[in-house]
């Protein structure tokens, strides 16, 4: 049987999940099922004492990352270290020394994918990155290969379960975000930092993966609008929820019609975007809870599918990671290295239209006094910028108090909603900032 050598480069959660999955059946479930048997020689870690959740004999640790890369015996480089620094340079190491490399880092890819797979396309070798995007879900190879004769016209993402956990909470049980961000920093769903995930940074690094992928060409990530869900309150929860609504963190990507600008230029071809928004109750994404992950795709040829299961954790991770090792084995056996290339561009037109170009149905939740006209003149700002309101909804009060005022608008394009609001705010019957969400009907891009 064909043998490929393996070297690791971390032994924390998803590393010591990989050690743990090859050596309680792993390595003969890839030999039975793929006919290529497995051996993991090294792992390089910070340091031999420090704790792990899943105890590694100290024969294989090494505590210098190049020990791994540049052993001749290693021919496949497992990096799992995190970080987008000494990770970007250890992956540039073994791409340049013709060796495969798998990786669950989002963010080196995320920042440094372009000139990753440039270096493997040079030095003959691969980059496989299925366990950077929602953990054991294989939406990467979906993209890559179950997808490959089909044109994307629209991606909508749960990709970050610490956020769908907080949102789901919220709902169910009406919390406030603190509280339930509180209780998932305790419970281990949350950093002691949350920033990376409650501010949108984690899912804008998936999305763009997975936009680069539909769409041939390489999305960088400043050209990604991220909105987290800090924000969030309760009342928004529950006035949704009345409207038939569930609040969702969305990672958006959606092919738009060509478009040119009133000076000529070409209009973006894609929309790719991470904020809150309201999905109907009745759609599947909005039945996602707890920390799960959801990935829903539309194809011009397959129509709708949806990608289910957990997105993070130790267990789903090395799952992912397995099926990589799996795949750049059975390459190297066969003398295919490239079989299936990790990001081939091939749209040289592509780009990402500003998302105050694109166009939504949104939510608005205004706080104002209850008296006679304010609808009016909130309507008629509106209207001036040829925005629809489509309903309205105002629980009941007491003339000269405050109240909220909801309104769902027609399709319209941000930057206009965005001035309109801005106008809206400056009125003296309107009091504190205008919630805005954006309102999904996953039909697609719209102009």
């Amino acid at each position: 049987m064909h043998q490929v050598t393996l070297g690791m480069i971390g032994g924390g959660t998803v590393g010591g999940g990989v050690y743990k999955a090859l050596h309680t059946g792993g390595v003969s479930l890839l030999a039975s099922r793929a006919g290529v048997r497995v051996r993991l020689k090294r792992i390089a870690v910070k340091a031999f004492d420090e704790p792990r959740k899943v105890e590694i004999p100290e024969k294989l640790l090494t505590t210098s990352w190049r020990e791994v890369v540049e052993d001749p015996e290693v021919q496949i480089v497992v990096e799992l270290a995190g970080g987008t620094t000494v990770a970007r340079e250890m992956a540039l190491a073994a791409l340049r020394l013709g060796k495969p490399v798998v990786t669950a880092n989002k963010a080196l890819l995320s920042a440094h994918g372009e000139e990753l797979f440039a270096a493997a396309r040079e030095h003959g070798a691969n980059l496989y990155y299925e366990a950077s995007v929602a953990g054991g879900i294989p939406i990467i190879k979906a993209l890559r290969e179950g997808f490959i004769g089909n044109r994307i016209e629209s991606i909508y993402g749960i990709v970050n379960g610490t956020c769908n956990y907080i949102l789901s909470r919220m709902e169910a049980e009406g919390a406030d975000f603190e509280e339930v961000l509180a209780e998932a920093q305790r419970l281990g769903y949350a950093e002691a930092d949350p920033t990376l995930d409650v501010d949108g940074w984690d899912s804008q690094h998936k999305i763009g993966i997975l936009a680069s992928l539909a769409h041939g060409f390489w999305v960088r990530p400043e050209h990604i609008h991220v909105e987290g869900i800090r924000g969030i309150a309760q009342q928004d929860i529950r006035f949704a929820r009345q409207l038939g609504y569930s609040i969702k963190l969305l990672g958006v990507v959606k092919r738009l019609r060509p478009k040119r600008r009133p000076d000529g230029s070409p209009a973006g071809t894609i929309q790719v975007a991470v904020y809150p928004a309201l999905v109907p109750r009745q759609h599947v994404l909005a039945s996602v809870s707890d920390s799960f992950n959801a990935v829903f795709v539309r194809g011009n040829v397959v129509g709708e599918t949806l990608f289910y299961g957990r997105g993070a954790g130790q267990d789903p991770t090395a799952s992912a990671v397995l099926a990589d090792i799996a795949d750049a084995a059975l390459d190297l056996k066969h003398g295919v290295p490239d079989r299936v290339p990790a990001f081939r561009p091939h749209e040289q037109n592509g780009s990402v239209r500003p998302l105050g170009e694109c166009v939504s149905r949104y939510y608005v939740r205004l706080t104002v006094t209850d008296r006679p006209g304010v609808l009016a003149r909130v309507a008629a700002i509106l209207g001036e910028a040829r925005i629809g309101i489509s309903s309205v909804m105002q629980p009941e009060g007491h003339e000269g108090r405050t109240v909220p005022l909801i309104l769902m608008i027609h399709d319209a394009p941000n930057s206009a909603m965005q001035e309109a609001l801005d106008r809206i705010r400056k009125l003296k019957v309107v009091h504190g900032p205008a919630v805005m969400y954006r309102v999904e009907d996953f039909e697609g891009g719209k102009d």
